[in-house]
């Protein structure tokens, strides 16, 4: 493996974080020397040297900082060779990227809404992220600071689309991931051979928060209790091994499962987002599953499906002609083809 710099990575994180936790797990998968900046006081310096200052940030060995989940995995993949999470088969390096982006954008939804759309449990939830960020310095501070981040972020219900009319699609979504995962999890942990990818470190970011937050914890580990169970395996897969998938050898049948709530859901909110911008304003709306999903537009998705596209775009012929069946089969090709 290929080392930069005179010290390790940093990540300026917490565990309340299903980002965070997205790229620790892949840190720690892969062997890439880090140390994990926890609290508050650590991330201050870090945010003021990035663009957009959300969770997680990187800082490099060089000491230069960055953000961005997906793009730092695939910058990571460039400096170090070793244990990779991109699978080498073409189709399944696209299939993984589109499960990762459909976890970070779609998944995320099912994890706020767990979070901060239930009153009963919200007051908790905001003094215990609290303590995640200070670590320390008592429970009256822990408390005054929760009651303010939970005031916050449950404003922030509406404009995420955490809402009582959209509540029933989130719920849905949460479901059906587990759903895909659950019956295949104790056959085949992974998604494209023995070993992971980018895809289940997404997945495990968001559903990590399943195991944490209080209106999450029952109905999710009744549902599923062997995801949840995976949840724990994915912190740490620092010496676990295996080998991506051969040609005679099947991909899970969760991942057509994921692709039917892609194209049943996830790409068309994609599209109707980019719809929205263009119309200067509009809300998004979709019908799916025989629910409705309605909130406000927002332009990093309308990135997210410019990237999808791009991808699509540039794979080989013959990759497309194994794909694009598949694709077809699940919804998913008219939206990625554009």
């Amino acid at each position: 493996m290929s080392t930069h710099g005179t010290h390790p990575y940093r990540l300026y994180a917490h565990i309340g974080s299903p980002y965070s936790m997205k790229m620790r797990g892949i840190l720690r998968y892969r062997g890439i020397p880090h140390i994990m900046k926890a609290r508050i006081s650590d991330w201050t310096g870090a945010f003021q040297k990035v663009r957009v200052p959300v969770m997680p940030v990187l800082e490099y060995p060089e000491g230069t900082f960055h953000n961005d989940s997906t793009p730092l995995i695939l910058d990571l993949e460039q400096r170090h060779s070793d244990r990779s999470v991109i699978p080498t088969r073409e189709t399944d390096a696209f299939l993984a990227a589109l499960i990762e982006d459909l976890a970070d954008e779609w998944l995320s939804k099912a994890m706020y809404a767990y979070r901060w759309a239930f009153p009963e449990h919200t007051q908790w939830t905001g003094r215990l992220i609290a303590f995640d960020q200070r670590f320390g310095g008592g429970r009256t501070a822990s408390e005054e600071a929760g009651h303010a981040f939970e005031t916050r972020q449950v404003r922030r219900n509406e404009l995420v689309g955490c809402t009582a009319a959209n509540l029933p699609m989130l719920m849905q979504i949460a479901e059906r991931v587990l759903d895909a995962l659950e019956p295949n999890i104790p056959e085949q942990p992974f998604l494209f051979g023995t070993r992971p990818s980018n895809a289940e470190f997404a997945l495990f970011g968001q559903l990590c928060q399943f195991t944490l937050d209080l209106a999450a914890i029952g109905p999710c580990q009744a549902r599923a209790p062997y995801t949840m169970r995976w949840c724990h395996h994915l912190h740490d897969l620092s010496g676990h091994e295996g080998a991506w998938r051969t040609d005679d050898e099947p991909m899970s049948p969760a991942v057509g499962a994921l692709l039917d709530l892609a194209g049943e859901a996830y790409l068309p909110f994609l599209v109707a987002n980019q719809a929205a911008l263009e119309s200067g304003g509009g809300r998004v709306r979709i019908e799916a599953h025989g629910l409705g999903y309605e909130g406000a537009p927002y332009k990093y998705q309308r990135h997210c499906l410019t990237e999808l596209r791009r991808a699509y775009g540039g794979l080989s012929l013959e990759a497309r002609d194994q794909l694009d069946p598949l694709l077809e089969a699940h919804q998913c090709l008219a939206p990625l083809q554009g």
